[in-house]
């Protein structure tokens, strides 16, 4: 059964789904995405004996912010405890991702293993290529547009985190990326409100031997190049950690190969002991 709500939280609200019984997964989405983004892949996991919640991280999707400065990582603490969660597995896409670890390193008691979605990693600089340097300067550009235009922003959001950098636009089914599109574009609308998140300090990138629990960190061929490093970073830093490339998709991953992202997480978590 299907339980969606909204769980209070200093200063905002977090649109919150909960599907499923057995052991939690926590599933923590990319910047340009909401909850939606794991629709394909929850109902493999639940299918496979799991309890699966999922959230709107605030600013996006449904749930909302005053303009006050809020940690992140006590959001994911405030789920947990608001569904009656003593310890979760965290599945984190990209910002997700840095999330995931970043809580895993200040909470460790709650959180039982951390799956890393061409995840992010905070204060890790893994380089980019040239013509990733030139994406990234004409996404700040248009970021930074006065005013900004969300479609185009948007457009590129799509041809870059969905297509890959220089991959072609018919890579990726339409569908998701519309999906994608359609998430991403209401956040760059006129007076939305995105709070002022408490970043973690010292960044997780100087603490990996803070990050205790079992890591596996999955990355695509297709990203930008930073995302393989950062994962192939935690699996020679972090004490119990484990890299995955895939060569054939990009950041998206759990929107492209839903089945086979779900059976690298069950099959990661098959030896763990069991959680609640």
């Amino acid at each position: 059964m299907r339980n969606d709500r909204l769980i209070a939280v200093q200063g905002g609200s977090l649109y919150t789904v909960d599907e499923g019984s057995g052991p939690p997964i926590v599933l923590l989405h990319a910047s340009i995405a909401d909850h939606r983004a794991w629709d394909a892949l929850v109902p493999f996991l639940v299918g496979a004996g799991y309890r699966v919640i999922r959230y709107d991280l605030r600013g996006l999707g449904r749930s909302a912010t005053d303009d006050v400065a809020f940690s992140n990582r006590a959001d994911v603490i405030a789920v947990l405890d608001a569904c009656g969660v003593g310890q979760a597995v965290l599945v984190g896409n990209s910002r997700g991702g840095q999330v995931a670890f970043d809580t895993a390193i200040e909470f460790p008691d709650r959180v039982a293993a951390v799956i890393g979605v061409a995840a992010g990693l905070g204060g890790f600089d893994g380089g980019a290529t040239p013509l990733e340097l030139e994406l990234f300067d004409e996404s700040e550009r248009l970021e930074n547009a006065d005013p900004i235009n969300p479609d185009a922003v948007a457009d590129f959001d799509v041809r870059f985190w969905v297509d890959g950098p220089g991959q072609p636009t018919d890579r990726v089914a339409s569908a998701i990326r519309e999906a994608v599109r359609e998430m991403d574009r209401p956040q760059y609308l006129p007076g939305v409100v995105t709070g002022r998140p408490i970043v973690l300090k010292p960044a997780a990138v100087g603490r990996l031997a803070e990050l205790v629990c079992p890591v596996l960190a999955v990355a695509g061929g297709l990203d930008p190049s930073e995302t393989a490093a950062t994962a192939r970073h935690l699996e020679a830093n972090a004490p119990n950690a484990r890299a995955v490339v895939w060569g054939d998709v990009a950041h998206m991953i759990g929107m492209e190969v839903p089945e086979r992202l779900a059976d690298a997480i069950v099959e990661f978590l098959a030896p763990l002991l069991r959680w609640s």
